[in-house]
């Protein structure tokens, strides 16, 4: 299986991309895990909100094929422990399943015709973050449960 995060606009602190980057290449020993950033949009200070959203949208669905199983980390979904994460990780490894895509949207959230598409909505924390922190807590998390899954001494209960 092939786990990617999707993300709109780049992460532009060093600090955050060194520590996301340090997870990353820890789960390289477990699973196939990419990161794939969607340039922010140009000229959005006049953009009527719904408008952005939309273009977000579209290019977000381009990324997307029809067999992949996409989950919005959004802060309706559903919430996990770590321990569960790691259980629902191992169930969609258990089916077979290819290509796992987690999006991270803009601003503003994601278009109506993304939520459309949508498998699952999972939600990292009630609480609003950048973007730029999710992706490292995202990736944080993804070890965690990969380390658990794998029976390492990093997850404490």
């Amino acid at each position: 299986m092939t786990i990617t995060l999707l993300l709109v606009g780049k992460t532009d602190n060093a600090q955050l991309q060194n520590l996301a980057a340090e997870y990353q290449n820890r789960l390289s020993h477990f699973v196939n895990y990419k990161v794939d950033v969607i340039p922010d949009l140009k000229k959005t200070k006049n953009m009527d909100i719904a408008l952005q959203k939309e273009k977000e949208g579209e290019l977000i669905l381009k990324k997307i094929s029809t067999s992949d199983f996409l989950v919005l980390l959004d802060d309706k979904g559903a919430e996990f422990t770590s321990l569960k994460f790691s259980d629902w990780i191992q169930k969609r490894m258990n089916s077979g399943l290819k290509q796992l895509v987690f999006v991270v949207g803009g601003p503003y959230g994601f278009s109506e015709a993304v939520y459309k598409r949508v498998n699952q909505k999972v939600s990292l924390s009630k609480m609003t973050f950048s973007h730029q922190m999710i992706r490292l807590f995202f990736t944080e998390q993804l070890y965690r449960a990969f380390s658990i899954l794998n029976n390492l001494p990093y997850h404490h209960e």
